[in-house]
């Protein structure tokens, strides 16, 4: 039972690593042992970042938008230049649109679907086989990073942030039951409040939104760590198909 938690000598991606919740996840592979690649869309940003990772383990920059199919083959082709096979891949990148009903624009639907539906099917079906090959003894690792707002609403008009994520978790269903028959686990977490660039009332009024949280504070970043590592880890190798919410309650005060 020493090593449950242990991600020593697995390889992993994750995708909008630079900054939150990707970081965050990044981070907590990197002190259990792992290397990991991370990437972000501006290449600036995520060459900086995986300098400041190196501190705890082997981290290393993909810079890539991976919104459409072309990119996302580019990511998956920059890592097989890098490594043979993949034994994590996080499905992070995110993006987010707020705009009343009646001027609601395609750009704010296509954005947000193309970054947060699309990308993950298309980055794991373009990494399918390097997974495969990691899978053996134990099973490569697909986790989606979902919302919280996919499985309940908040009071914002964010129409494709909450179609993009309730997507994302049922696709994570799908996907699960294909990806089973080449032991590629896929699972999700489900965020709640963590302080981002995206989500800037937790960043900025992590106080007075705390008061609205049944556990009354926002995530940390060990909140997030715990729950990825625990699904990278041989610890979670029998969830499949899960989503595991991490919200201090959020979804059930909603209820």
């Amino acid at each position: 039972m020493n090593d449950l938690f242990s991600l020593v000598g697995r390889t992993a991606l994750v995708t909008g690593g630079s900054r939150g919740i990707g970081r965050m996840i990044a981070t907590g592979f990197l002190t259990q042992g792992a290397k990991v690649y991370i990437s972000s869309r501006k290449a600036d940003a995520c060459e900086e970042a995986a300098k400041q990772l190196s501190a705890l383990g082997p981290c290393f920059a993909l810079p890539a938008d991976v919104s459409s199919v072309a990119g996302a083959q580019r990511l998956a082709a920059a890592y097989a230049a890098r490594e043979p096979s993949l034994d994590i891949l996080v499905n992070n990148a995110g993006a987010a649109w707020g705009e009343p009903f009646d001027s609601f624009t395609e750009k704010g639907w296509d954005k947000v679907l193309d970054l947060n539906l699309k990308s993950p099917f298309f980055l794991t079906q373009a990494l399918h086989e390097l997974l495969r090959k990691a899978a053996g003894a134990r099973p490569a690792k697909v986790i989606n990073i979902a919302s919280v707002d996919g499985i309940s609403l908040n009071p914002l008009e964010t129409y494709s942030y909450h179609a993009s994520k309730a997507g994302l978790i049922h696709l994570t269903r799908r996907l699960s039951i294909r990806l089973a028959q080449d032991n590629i686990v896929v699972s999700g977490i489900a965020p709640g409040a963590f302080a981002s660039d995206m989500n800037r009332d937790a960043r900025d009024h992590g106080d007075e939104l705390a008061r609205r949280i049944p556990a009354g504070r926002i995530g940390t970043a060990e909140d997030m760590a715990g729950a990825a590592i625990y699904l990278a880890s041989r610890a979670g190798d029998y969830v499949m198909g899960e989503i595991i919410v991490v919200d201090g309650g959020v979804t059930l005060a909603r209820g």
